[in-house]
């Protein structure tokens, strides 16, 4: 299975497992969201067209854009809507213009009402045409104009000479008349060429007097983006996704031994087998007051990071497991003894296995349930018993607190002789009826047992 698919796993696992914290946390999301919402009321935005006829460069239409939003035209636009308390530099964050295909520059205005938004538009694209205009106006050139109109009239004074020249020419038909009335029309006919482009000629000052605006702009009929509808919902997806990231970040970060090596080596033992505890659902942490209720509300009692429990056998192969620890324990201690059979307090798996080997083990070897606090491990002295069997559930605890109960075990003169893993499964239906069915005799050979051995946990 590719890492890939693992994760997509885990985060389908998060989903199951804590589908209540995590809509909790999407609603959380949607009501942050709602509030920024209502801190920025709705905006509305259009855009008016100006179409720049004639030849345009990409840098000049860049231009043109730079001066539709420039401080000039924004501040006339102010002047002339005469909105109470709205300035230039007010509206300069709400107008933006871009040049898009065929010439045209589209500027755009947002405002709190879709009239705001149309009038502010139209505003600033007529302020535009007006700015544009009087500055090609301004920066025209009246020499230059003078001197291009003499030079027309001086070309045109060139080809009426010229033609009576060519009247003037010997009309017979030798080579050099003949020449001469060629070079003579070649020459008319270069000068008006030239007229033609002369009076074809279109500067950029003509074509900047040329824009104009192509209609009013449409008046908005939606708010402009982020709407109170995207921001409830991005604010829900955000707090989610930042739940689930926050379930991997701590499932990553996590100490929580698993493997079989890992955790004897935190005990200093060695592993006699593993059992099976069969559960209804998956493992929870127990507990009374609020607190309590609310993680069982939330399903945050249910832990998420462990597997899916697998579907068990019948009783009979669950207790062949607890009596081959149990032939384990005798071979390793051929002479008869009392041990302690050590779990950690508030493991649930493992105090229901624990409890479980006490009944299997029957007389020989005696063994003792003792439940022992994680904060502070405490195991009772030796007494009786010369040993202690430690039971765990995989994925609970981390080394520390395993360390911690082996060196209560040393501390009270016990030595660990062994570990036992006690992992969930998920009972067949079978099996359900023959445990609740052995569950009255159970409960009552675990009571003599806690009265004759004083059985704690």
């Amino acid at each position: 299975m590719s890492d890939d698919t693992i994760r997509l796993v885990t985060i389908g696992r998060i989903i199951r497992r804590r589908w209540r914290l995590l809509a909790l946390f999407a609603l959380v999301g949607a009501l942050v969201g709602y509030g920024v919402s209502a801190l920025f009321p709705p905006r509305y935005t259009t855009s008016a067209s100006v179409l720049l006829p004639g030849t345009w460069e990409e840098r000049e239409l860049l231009t043109q854009t730079e001066v539709a939003t420039s401080s000039v035209v924004v501040d006339r636009a102010a002047a002339k809507l005469g909105w109470a308390g709205v300035s230039g530099s007010d509206l300069r964050d709400q107008v933006a213009a871009k040049a898009t295909d065929g010439n045209i520059i589209k500027i755009s205005g947002t405002a709190e009402t879709p009239e705001r938004a149309q009038r502010l538009s139209d505003q600033v694209a007529r302020e535009f045409v007006s700015y544009a205009t009087r500055i090609a106006s301004d920066t025209a050139d009246p020499g230059a104009a003078e001197e291009l109109a003499a030079l027309q009239q001086s070309v045109q004074d060139t080809s009426r000479r010229i033609s009576k020249l060519a009247d003037a020419t010997d009309p017979g038909d030798s080579v050099e008349s003949v020449q001469t009335r060629t070079e003579l029309e070649k020459l008319r006919t270069a000068l008006r060429e030239a007229i033609s482009t002369i009076k074809q000629a279109d500067p950029a000052d003509d074509e900047a007097k040329n824009m104009v605006v192509m209609g009013s702009a449409a008046r908005p009929t939606g708010e402009a983006p982020p709407t109170r509808t995207q921001l409830v919902a991005g604010g829900a997806l955000l707090f989610f996704l930042v739940s689930v990231i926050g379930h991997l970040t701590v499932a990553r970060r996590s100490r929580r031994l698993r493997g079989e090596t890992e955790i004897t080596a935190a005990l200093g033992s060695a592993l006699l087998g593993t059992v099976d505890v069969p559960v209804e659902r998956t493992a929870t942490t127990r507990g009374r007051g609020v607190r309590a209720r609310l993680r069982r509300l939330l399903g945050t009692d249910v832990r998420w990071d462990i597997p899916a429990p697998q579907t068990s056998g019948d009783e009979a192969s669950r207790r062949i497991r607890y009596r081959r620890v149990c032939s384990r324990l005798r071979e390793r201690s051929p002479s008869p003894q009392r041990l302690l059979v050590v779990f950690p307090e508030g493991d649930e798996i493992a105090g229901r296995a624990a409890g479980q080997l006490v009944v299997e083990a029957g007389g020989e070897p005696g063994l003792r349930a003792v439940a022992v606090p994680v904060s502070r491990p405490m195991v009772p002295d030796r007494g009786h018993e010369s040993g202690a069997l430690v039971v765990v559930s995989a994925g609970s605890w981390t080394a520390p607190d395993l360390a911690g109960i082996a060196e209560a075990c040393a501390d009270a003169k016990h030595a660990v002789v062994g570990v036992v893993l006690a992992g969930p499964v998920r009972a067949t239906r079978s099996a359900d009826r023959a445990r609740r069915a052995a569950a009255p005799a159970l409960e009552s050979l675990e009571g003599e047992l806690d009265d004759a051995t004083g059985v704690t946990g």
